[in-house]
Order: structure tokens, then C-alpha cells, then sequence
């Protein structure tokens, strides 16, 4: 079944208010045990996990987190797996390649930890190379973090950001001038339009067979079963109840369920005229809410709920618009929901 590849941060650059697509699209990347997410102001989100291959490695993620523009630090953290009851440490220290790198900043009831200045610096220039790195708790318990992977995606981060070749990138150092890194980029802001009170007239439209016709016009079988005859088996219970909400003077958001799998569901949304001809306009056919004005999209990665993705788009008055997508990370049974908040879009939405 369909899972939208897409939960938001709204991030530090100064805001542009804009109504349109992002200047910059955002960037998601994976290989081995690290996964990477870049979003629309350059800000980049790199985790790594535990090994997944080898028997024993307790769950663990590190989160980097890199603002764009010259001479910007890198923040790291982590997170101790917690998907399952566990007793956590009450002290965590660092070791690479079994040097002792000292205690971190660590809170023991939500078993988080930030590094400091120097611990970045080390973590960093481990990851370039084959390294092993060790969260070594007070009670003797050690977590694993796996190298697989994190060159390649700290070298993707520095391509996006522009900083290869300067003295500020994590894989391919160079002589080029900070100066010369691309720049952060402002949050656009997204006007969201107030809702406006459904008429009764409105509702009669959820009978209508021409609508329901011209719903199923904007989309295929792989895109709303319900919608088209076949041996699904949603599309087997026989035609989908339609909602109708007015948007505007002349618009209504319409919407049916259209797709579900073993533990992800997907609601049909369309804009459409407020009589015929209908020329409805398909926002999503994966959304799982609305509050009319706002649509939402929320899947799990597997059944286990460890990693998810997500997606919000906002009624400007004209259009629905694109205003959040993230993930959490991969499926790392680190904790329920996922560890991390990895956005490649965000804005900031004014009501």
C-alpha cells in the first residue's frame, strides 16, 4: 500500500511572508544505519541508529542538527531506546575507538543527553572513518551507535548546504571561503483563511452522483480504491460516505475514505465548485483529519509505530498549501512515534 514519504520544528530564520511553493526544496536521504533530512531553509537533521544486523545492540539514536550559512556549529543529542519498559541509566558517559570522552548532559527520566562543544568535535571526526562509538551507562549497560552509513549522508548534508570544500565541511574539508556556503533561508509564511459556516445545500451534495463522478475522474485505482470498482476491499463495501464543508463563497472541501491497509488508512480531500460543473481540484488522498480549514496526514513506517510520516497543508482563501512534511527517523524501536522530528518543509502559519 501507499505510504506518503514525506511531525514540525518551525525554525529559527526570520519569516518571509509568502503564499507560495518554497524557494528551496527540502531533501530526504538514507543509506545504512543514518538517514538524512534537509528542509526548505537549509537547516539539516542527520540521525544514526544502532546496527540493526547484528544480535544484541540495544535501540539508540543520534540526532545532528546544522543551521545553514558560513561558520555554523554542529548540535548533536541523542536518545536512548525506549519503545519497550527499560530502566535507564542514571549516568551516561562516551567512548570512541575506547577513548573516554567524559560524561554528557544527560537526563536521566526522559533518557536524553546534549554533547558539548568538544564531544561534537570528536563524534564528527569519527564518523568519517570506521569508528566505534559507545554510550556506556553507570550500570554497566552499553548502547552501539553504528558508523555505517554516516559519511555518506554527512557528505550529502554539506552538498545540500554548500559546503563543500570549505573549512566548515564534515567530510571533504578545503580551502574555499566560508563565505562562500549558501545562506539560511527565511520560513515562509502561510496566510491560513478562516472557516466559513456550511450551508444545509451543502450537504445534499454528499448524494450526488455527478460529483461522486467527477471525484473518481481525478484519480486512478492505486490512488482511491474506493472510488473505483476492483477486489479491494474497500472499494467491495460499495460507495464511501461524502463529506461536504464550505470553504468560501463559491468553494467546498469534499472527502471520502479512499484507501486502507493493515495499519494505515487514506481520506480522499478535494476542492470543488459549489455546483456544477464540480472541477474538483485533489488536495491528498492519504489524509487521515481535517478541521476543514487544515488537512493531515499521519502514516506508521510498519505496525509497530516506531517511525512515521507526515503531512499538513493549510486553505489560503484560493488553494489548499503545503505547510509541514517530516518524518521521524527510521524504524529503529527507539520510541513510540519515533525519536526525532525530521522536517523537509516548513512554515510558519498565520491565522
Amino acid at each position: 500500500m501507499r505510504l506518503t514519504a514525506l511531525l514540525p520544528l518551525l525554525l529559527l530564520a526570520p519569516a518571509l511572508p509568502v503564499q507560495a511553493a518554497p524557494a528551496v526544496a527540502g531533501l530526504s536521504f538514507s543509506h545504512n544505519d543514518w538517514t538524512l533530512a534537509c528542509d526548505n531553509t537549509r537547516t539539516c537533521r542527520a540521525a544514526g541508529y544502532q546496527n540493526d544486523d547484528e544480535d544484541g545492540n540495544l535501540p539508540v539514536s543520534i540526532l545532528l542538527t546544522r543551521r545553514a550559512g558560513p561558520d555554523q556549529p554542529v548540535k548533536a543529542e541523542l536518545m536512548l531506546g525506549q519503545y519497550d519498559e527499560v530502566t535507564l541509566p542514571r549516568q551516561l558517559s562516551l567512548q570512541i575507538n575506547d577513548a573516554k570522552l567524559g560524561a554528557l548532559k544527560y537526563d536521566a527520566a526522559a533518557g536524553t543527553a546534549d554533547f558539548s562543544a568538544a564531544q561534537v568535535a570528536a563524534l564528527l571526526a569519527s564518523l568519517t572513518r570506521s569508528s566505534h562509538i559507545v554510550l556506556v551507562g553507570n550500570d554497566g549497560k552499553r548502547w552501539t551507535v553504528s558508523d555505517r552509513g554516516a559519511s555518506a549522508v554527512l557528505l550529502k548534508m554539506d552538498e545540500f548546504q554548500g559546503r563543500l570544500g570549505t573549512p566548515g565541511a564534515l567530510v571533504r574539508k578545503g580551502k574555499n571561503p566560508e563565505a562562500a556556503v549558501l545562506p539560511a533561508l527565511p520560513v515562509p509564511v502561510v496566510v491560513q483563511a478562516k472557516a466559513v459556516p456550511t450551508r444545509p445545500a451543502d450537504e445534499a451534495l454528499a448524494t450526488s452522483a455527478a460529483l461522486r463522478a467527477a471525484l473518481a475522474a481525478t484519480t486512478s485505482a492505486d490512488d482511491c480504491e474506493a472510488l473505483h470498482p476492483g477486489d479491494s476491499m474497500i472499494a467491495n463495501e460499495g460507495p464511501q460516505e461524502i463529506t461536504v464543508q464550505r470553504l468560501s463563497a463559491d468553494k467546498l472541501l469534499v472527502s471520502q475514505a479512499c484507501w486502507r491497509a493493515a495499519y494505515n488508512t487514506g481520506d480522499g480531500y478535494w476542492v470543488v465548485n459549489d455546483r456544477a460543473p464540480y472541477k474538483p481540484t485533489l488536495v491528498t488522498t492519504s489524509a487521515v483529519a481535517d478541521d476543514t480549514v487544515t488537512i493531515e496526514e499521519g502514516h506508521k513506517g510498519r505496525g509497530l509505530g516506531d517511525c512515521w510520516s507526515t503531512a499538513s497543508w493549510a486553505w489560503t482563501g484560493k488553494a489548499f498549501v503545503k505547510t509541514a512534511v517530516a518524518n521521524s527517523g527510521l524504524c529503529r524501536l527507539v520510541a513510540a512515534g519515533g525519536a526525532w522530528d525530521l522536517p523537509t518543509l516548513v512554515t510558519k502559519v498565520q491565522k
